[in-house]
Parts: structure tokens; sequence; C-alpha cells
């Protein structure tokens, strides 16, 4: 005898995202313990309305463990450009952009690298190094809301002005999903066919 439970089906789209970010020895049985979860005890229990909310905050709490080094990395090295444009202001940001630019295309290839060796999928380095990048924007608008929060003297506001503005710090970040699409890909091309080169001469 099946039940509701036993039919139901969590959101594909957060299906998708978890079995992209899991580990290919892993990825089979802890998707497949999850739903087991959702469809035995969450959704006889809740209704499925509300086992797809906590499926999905199941898959995001899964995605802050997988990324959150990556993210932290990440969020720190924009807090602390940002901390350095507000605190040593400078008419000439070539040097900090080049840094920042090197630095952020370092952190989203390794993210993307990594992702998709450990996963031996192309499509995972993708997906967690954007995950990444959308987690690090939460982590550094806290971040520069933090160092407003204690210095918002009138100095300080000028020179975060004549850096680009306030607002640019709480924008710009959510806008890496961008760089994170071209870079992920390419980090990720190169880590999935050599997780397959490595595998194929491992045997």
């Amino acid at each position: 005898m099946t039940t509701d439970g036993d039919m139901a089906r969590p959101p594909r789209w957060a299906e998708g995202v978890l079995r992209s970010m899991l580990a290919s020895e892993h990825r089979d049985s802890v998707s497949g313990d999850l739903l087991e979860e959702y469809r035995a005890t969450i959704v006889p229990a809740r209704g499925q309305s509300s086992a797809d909310r906590w499926y999905v905050g199941q898959v995001a709490g899964y995605a802050w463990r997988c990324t959150r080094l990556w993210a932290m990395l990440f969020s720190a090295a924009f807090v602390v450009r940002q901390a350095f444009d507000f605190f040593v202001p400078t008419h000439d940001f070539y040097f900090r952009s080049l840094l920042t630019t090197y630095t952020a295309v370092s952190l989203l290839a390794a993210t993307s690298l990594w992702s998709a060796w450990r996963s031996g999928s192309f499509v995972a380095g993708i997906v967690v190094t954007i995950v990444m990048t959308q987690v690090a924007a939460v982590l550094s608008v806290l971040g520069v809301s933090f160092l407003l929060a204690i210095w918002h003297d009138p100095a300080t506001m000028k020179a975060a002005a004549d850096s680009g503005g306030v607002a640019e710090a709480y924008v710009l970040p959510f806008m890496a999903v961008i760089p994170a699409l071209i870079v992920g890909t390419v980090a990720a091309a190169i880590g999935s066919v050599s997780r397959r080169v490595f595998a194929g001469t491992a045997r």
C-alpha cells in the first residue's frame, strides 16, 4: 500500500543542486536518505508545501557546509578591500583593483576546480561556484555593514563615496555570479576532465 508520502517529490531544482554538490561516492546514499526521510516522515507530518520548505532548508544547510570555507575566503577578500578603501583612501585604485581581481579569479577557479574534481562532474564545479558567490555575498554585506556600523564618521563616508559609494559595496558582491559562471565553466572543465584522466590511469 502506498501513501501520498511515498509518491511525493521534493523540488527538482533543489534535488539537482544537492546531487551536484555531493562527492560522487556519496551522491546516491546522501540524496537517497534525504528523499526517504522527506517521503516517510516529513510529508506525512507536515504536508507537501511545508515538506518542500524543509527539503530546501536541508539543501541550503548542505550548501553552506560545502561552500563555507571558500565563501569566507571570498568574502574576507572583499571586506578587506572595502576596509582599505574606507580607512586608507587613495586616488589611484589600479593596484588595489588588480589585486582584488586576481584574488577573486583565483578563488573562483579553485572552488570550481576542487568541486569538479571532487564530484567528477562538470556541472558541479559551476553550481558550487555560483552558490559559493551568493553565500559570500551575504557574508560580505554583513561584513561591510559591521564596518559602517562602527565607523560612519564623515571622513569614512567620504572615502566610501570616493571609492564607488556604499551602495556599490552592497550590490557588487551579488554580481560576482557573472565571473563565477565564466571562470567556473573553464575551471570545471579542467577539473572534471582531470578527474577522469586520473581515474583512467589509476586503473
